[in-house]
């Protein structure tokens, strides 16, 4: 079964084995508003878990997405190049940005589940 975490930054995390496909949550989304503009990484890159892995811009900002665990990107979403709106139809699965490799899939053990993250947006209200 694949396993769903979620970062403070509003990342989402799906484990799929050694991998780990990642993207922002709806509510994130919701929050930017139509999403204009999409930079993904490059496959190979190494990413750093806290660190900047892409850039999601809308008609009222631009966002990091960073990365919620370390490893190297194995795949990106090349349909969010020509429909970026993508990420505000389906944010927690067609509209996902990158796969990654997991360095250590321990990390996921310190993001929220599914409940605590659910949480965590009601109190930002």
């Amino acid at each position: 079964m694949a396993t769903l975490r979620f970062t403070k930054d509003h990342e989402w995390v799906r484990q799929e084995g050694d991998t780990a496909t990642v993207g922002i949550t709806d509510y994130a989304q919701e929050q930017m508003g139509d999403v204009v503009y999409v930079e993904l990484p490059e496959v190979g890159r190494r990413v750093e878990q806290g660190k900047e892995a892409a850039v999601v811009e809308s008609a009222k900002a631009a966002s990091e997405v960073y990365a919620p665990v370390s490893g190297e990107i194995v795949a990106v979403n090349d349909v969010l190049g020509g429909d970026p709106a993508q990420v505000n139809a389906d944010a927690m699965g067609g509209g996902w940005f990158m796969k990654i490799r997991l360095a250590d899939p321990k990390q996921l053990d310190g993001l929220m589940d599914q409940a605590a993250y659910d949480a965590f947006v009601a109190e930002q209200h």
